[in-house]
């Protein structure tokens, strides 16, 4: 099957399937989804969703955060993984949009990764979801279904992520990292891909290669 094809067979699927994906973190302001987007590194979000109520409701705004120290927001994300770096990114971050950015949180790709604990996939996340930019954030459940499905071969996250932006419309960029994220959460799983509940087999690069191989045996 043909690249072009497979990519147009599989994001017809999805968006017949599931038309309005949306990220499950849970946020009420850009400043408040960027704080759980940091928190969410190596960490699932439903450990995040736990965490950042309490948070939240100490530290509305930027300013507030940006004023705490280390010892007054270590205890609210003592759970979550890398605890301390994440303090610390945290305050930094919040001492950063008050200083360069008035205490908004900015849509530039470039500025974004200028923020403490901000890398190319949590600025992605920030720009796509925020301000609905045609970007698309790898991370670790984008990389792998991208390469089983056959939507990149690259090596790297950012080979991956170049693929994608590619071979997927604008429009549609942003609801395909909702996609790819949600099928790899609870569908193509890391360890046993749930393949007979899979509506993507039929153009699944690796699902069509498991499958020529046990004809083999």
């Amino acid at each position: 099957m043909r690249k072009t094809e497979r990519y147009s067979r599989i994001l017809a699927w999805f968006e017949e399937n599931q038309p309005m994906p949306a990220t499950e973190l849970h946020y009420d302001s850009p400043f408040h989804l960027l704080v759980a987007v940091i928190l969410s590194a190596q960490c699932t979000d439903k450990r995040v969703n736990m965490v950042v109520p309490p948070l939240f409701e100490r530290f509305p705004e930027p300013k507030d955060l940006a004023a705490a120290t280390f010892e007054e927001v270590y205890p609210f994300v003592r759970s979550v993984s890398y605890p301390n770096s994440k303090t610390g990114h945290l305050i930094a971050m919040a001492e950063k949009l008050v200083s360069d950015f008035g205490s908004e949180v900015p849509a530039d790709i470039d500025q974004l990764m200028t923020l403490p604990g901000v890398g190319r996939k949590t600025a992605n996340v920030i720009a796509s979801i925020v301000y609905d930019k045609p970007v698309i954030a790898v991370d670790t459940h984008v990389f792998r279904v991208s390469r089983r499905l056959g939507l990149s071969k690259g090596k790297t996250v950012d080979s991956v992520r170049k693929d994608l932006e590619k071979n997927i419309p604008e429009n549609l960029r942003a609801r395909s990292h909702h996609w790819l994220i949600l099928h790899g959460r609870y569908t193509c799983v890391a360890r046993k891909p749930r393949c007979g509940d899979c509506g993507l087999k039929e153009w699944c690069e690796k699902y069509e290669t498991d499958n020529k191989q046990n004809k083999s045996l």
